[in-house]
C-alpha cells in the first residue's frame, strides 16, 4: 500500500485549486453517515434539512461564485442502500450551495470500466485517492502524482459524467417507489 496521509493534511486543496474539483464516490454508504444524527433521524422518516452554513457549503458558495466547478457524481446500486438514498436526499443542500452531483448506476460505471475507488480530481492535474476499509472509514488519502493515473481519472471522469443524471432527479424516482 502507498503511504497515506490524514485526510486533514489536503483540505487545501478544497479552496487553493483554481477552476474544477470533481469526486468520484463509488461506496454504497460512508461510516461518517451512519454515525451522525442526520442518517438516524432519516432512517425514521425525516427529510434532512438543508445546511447552507456548513462549512463545506460555505467554500462551495464562495468559489462558484469566483466561477469554479464542484461536482461528483456518485455510484448508486439498484436498489439504491440507505446510505446512496441518504446522499441523495442531503444533495440538494449541496446543490444549492452551487454543486452539481449527479447519480450513475453501478452498472453503468461497470460498463464503462471506472475506478473502484472513491477520488478527488482538482483542475485535472492533482489526484487525490481516498483509501476506505470495509467499514467504509476513510483511512487516509494518497496524493497521487503519477500522470497516468491522473489521465485515467480524468478519462474517468469524462466518460461518467454524460451519463450521470442530477441528483434531483435520480431522488424523485427513487422517492416514488419508497
Amino acid at each position: 500500500m502507498p503511504p497515506l496521509i490524514p485526510f486533514e493534511e489536503i483540505t487545501h486543496l478544497f479552496t487553493d485549486f483554481e477552476h474544477t474539483a470533481f469526486r468520484l464516490e463509488t461506496r454504497r454508504g460512508y461510516s461518517t453517515d451512519r454515525a451522525g444524527a442526520r442518517f438516524q433521524a432519516f432512517l425514521r422518516g425525516v427529510d434532512p434539512a438543508p445546511e447552507p452554513d456548513h462549512p463545506w457549503n460555505v467554500n462551495v458558495q464562495a468559489k462558484t461564485a469566483a466561477g469554479a466547478r464542484f461536482s461528483r457524481v456518485r455510484l448508486v446500486d439498484d436498489p439504491p442502500t440507505d446510505g446512496q438514498r441518504f446522499l441523495m436526499a442531503t444533495a440538494a443542500g449541496n446543490v444549492a450551495a452551487g454543486e452539481d452531483i449527479r447519480i450513475l448506476p453501478r452498472h453503468q460505471a461497470e460498463e464503462l470500466r471506472l475506478p473502484g475507488f472513491d477520488f478527488w480530481l482538482f483542475d485535472s492535474r492533482t489526484l487525490v485517492r481516498m483509501h476506505i476499509d470495509d467499514t467504509d472509514t476513510t483511512i487516509g488519502v494518497e496524493l497521487v502524482e503519477d500522470q497516468a493515473q491522473i489521465l485515467e481519472a480524468c478519462r474517468a471522469r469524462d466518460a461518467a459524467w454524460p451519463l450521470a443524471v442530477p441528483t434531483a432527479e435520480a431522488w424523485a424516482r427513487v422517492r416514488s417507489t419508497v
